[in-house]
């Protein structure tokens, strides 16, 4: 996940850092998701504008949550 004041949201840095945590053999989810305009993105609580984009974020979450659960010893 990444977040930049741009219009991609960080997209191209997600897709470098992507391949090299890969390489290095760790565990790269297959889902991803950019916040573009950050700026704009957050209420003054901190919360998201768009609600879609909350849900994403969220189900991004839960798939980490399970990865992270299924990899407990």
């Amino acid at each position: 996940m990444s977040a930049s004041p741009g219009a991609l949201g960080g997209l191209r840095g997600l897709v470098h850092l992507r391949s090299i945590l890969g390489n290095l053999g760790c565990i790269v989810l297959p889902d991803q998701v950019a916040v573009p305009k950050a700026h704009d993105a957050f209420n003054s609580d901190g919360s998201l504008v768009d609600p879609r984009q909350k849900q994403r974020i969220l189900d991004l979450g839960r798939a980490l949550a399970s990865v992270a659960l299924k990899l407990r010893p």
